[in-house]
């Protein structure tokens, strides 16, 4: 898998876990779903970062982000 793919995967993962962990939290449940969810996302991140040969910087972020989708659009 790509590396910037699995960086963006993660992304999407760990932000989309965010609702859920709060949704969780204040019906007073414990969130083990979005546990999981920020597992997986964390888990991907850190594969991107060592699988990546540079690694990434907080500014190239952005720039993966739209390479990665563009790649899968057109």
């Amino acid at each position: 898998m790509d590396p910037d793919l699995m960086m963006v995967v993660g992304l999407v993962i760990g932000g989309l876990s965010i609702p859920s962990m709060l949704g969780a939290l204040t019906d007073g449940r414990v969130p083990r779903a979005a546990a999981i969810a920020v597992m997986i996302a964390g888990g991907l991140i850190v594969l991107a970062i060592r699988e990546s040969p540079g690694g990434y910087a907080i500014g190239d972020i952005p720039d993966v982000f739209v390479d990665v989708v563009a790649r899968y659009i057109y």
